[in-house]
Parts: structure tokens; C-alpha cells; sequence
């Protein structure tokens, strides 16, 4: 039997949570939105007015009664900065959830795994329920538990390049060693069969956004990234069968007549 998806004790039905960035129309977007099945959309504070709702927004194109909001600090590169980010969409009341995310690096956006734990530890102890973002370091991963992660978020490659998994023996690890907190592969994923060979490693959700953005149609994207999410689970769950070197016959050769 399958377990819930819990994250800081609030449960989801999907295991799929999808970003609002690089979509060519805001319909696009909204179709995206319906048609993957999520329950939870992250926003880069950074990047939408959250300030004047007066003036036109991001938020106004997401249904806020259906769907949970997960402020993210995209675009910070100190601890100091995703800090204060995180404070600025609480204290519009945007949520005192945030996906912790320090840029250590310009060119590869790879994490700042070292700020991502400093900005960490000091938004628990403010109150936020934090879901940092950092690479798929197992030594890490226990750190930003440590410090009060209410998810750990390893990438599966670097930011919006669609490379898949790239290395799924960490995650295999990861899964086998965690198991206070639950892990949601973020960035990386390019298509279906990505979502689905991630699902099937035994992770617990996944966090996309360029995958489904960029597609040629968006909304197609979304309902297959949607399903592979579903079956990647269900084949993690069924236990997949021994892999062989050699043939093994489909049907038996015992009382066979020759």
C-alpha cells in the first residue's frame, strides 16, 4: 500500500508540483496549472509584483482557493538575500512556506549547498516551513534535516537543462537513508519518461517547471508529466522484476511434450 504525501503535516493528493516561469501565455500557463493534477504552485518572490496589488500580477492568474502557494527565492546568491526574500513574502502574506534556493555559481546555477543550510537554519527558527533546494548530496540532505527541512529538494541536473537523471544511484541512496522528511527531485526533468524513471527510484515528489514551459504544448506536457508521476509511483510500489543477463523463458518448459 502507498503512504500520503506529507509535507509539515499538510497532505497532497499529487506528487507533482509545477514552477510559473518561461511560459509563453498566461493561459498557457493556467491550462498547465489544470491539467497536471497539482496542488501546489512555487513563484519566485523576486520576480512578481507582491508588493502593489493593484497594479497587474502573477497571482492574479492563479486560483489561490485551489491551489497552495510555495513562494520560492530564485535569482538569490547569499544567505542573507534568500533570508530576507523568504520574510518578504510572508509579510505579504503570500505564505510562511518557501523552497530555499541560493545560486552558488552564475553560469551552472548549481546550489550554494553551504548558504542553502545557513538560510535554512535561521528560517526555522523563524517559523517557516522551509523546503531547501540543493544538490543531491546525501551528507547534505542529513544537514538540512537537521536543521528543520521540512522536504529535501536534490536536483536530478543543473536548472531548466532537461537532462534527466543524471545520477541515480545518489538518489537510490538517498531514498534507502531518509526517511524523516520526504524527497522531491527538483530541476531536470525534460520530459515524461524523466518524471517516470524518477518516480521509480522511490523518491517521493517532483517540482518542475522549464520541462512543461517549454514544451511545444504545455498542457499536453502537463497531463503527461502528470501521469507519469502516477505510473513512475505505481511501479515503484508493484517492485519491479530481476534484471538478467540472460533470456528467461515467459512460459515453462515442465511437462511440455516433445
Amino acid at each position: 500500500m502507498d503512504t500520503k504525501f506529507v509535507i509539515a503535516g499538510k497532505e497532497f493528493k499529487s506528487r507533482l508540483i509545477i514552477g510559473t516561469g518561461k511560459y509563453k501565455t498566461n493561459e498557457a500557463m493556467v491550462e498547465a496549472f489544470d491539467r497536471s493534477g497539482a496542488e501546489m504552485i512555487t513563484v519566485a518572490v523576486r520576480r512578481v509584483n507582491i508588493t502593489d496589488r493593484s497594479q497587474p500580477s502573477l497571482l492574479d492568474f492563479i486560483d489561490l482557493k485551489r491551489f497552495a502557494i510555495l513562494p520560492n527565492t530564485a535569482g538569490c546568491y547569499t544567505a542573507d538575500e534568500a533570508i530576507r526574500t523568504a520574510r518578504l513574502a510572508r509579510e505579504v502574506g503570500l505564505s510562511d512556506w518557501v523552497k530555499v534556493e541560493v545560486i552558488g555559481d552564475q553560469k551552472t546555477l548549481f546550489p550554494d549547498n553551504e548558504a542553502t543550510l545557513e538560510a535554512t537554519k535561521v528560517l526555522v527558527k523563524e517559523g517557516f516551513t522551509v523546503l531547501p533546494y540543493f544538490g543531491d548530496d546525501l551528507i547534505m540532505a542529513k544537514k538540512l534535516i537537521d536543521a528543520g527541512a521540512s522536504a529535501v529538494m536534490p536536483l536530478a541536473a543543473p536548472i531548466g537543462s532537461g537532462l534527466g537523471i543524471q545520477n541515480p544511484n545518489n538518489l537510490r541512496i538517498m531514498r534507502e537513508q531518509i526517511t524523516e522528511v520526504p524527497i522531491i527531485v527538483d530541476a531536470g526533468v525534460g520530459t515524461a519518461s524523466d518524471a517516470c524513471f524518477a518516480m521509480e527510484l522511490g523518491i517521493d515528489g517532483l517540482l518542475m517547471n522549464t520541462a512543461i514551459a517549454e514544451a511545444e504544448h504545455p498542457g499536453e506536457m502537463a497531463e503527461a508529466m502528470r501521469k507519469a508521476v502516477e505510473a513512475g509511483r505505481s511501479a515503484f510500489l508493484a517492485g519491479r522484476m530481476p534484471q538478467r543477463l540472460y533470456a528467461s523463458a515467459s512460459s515453462p518448459l515442465t511437462g511440455v511434450s516433445r
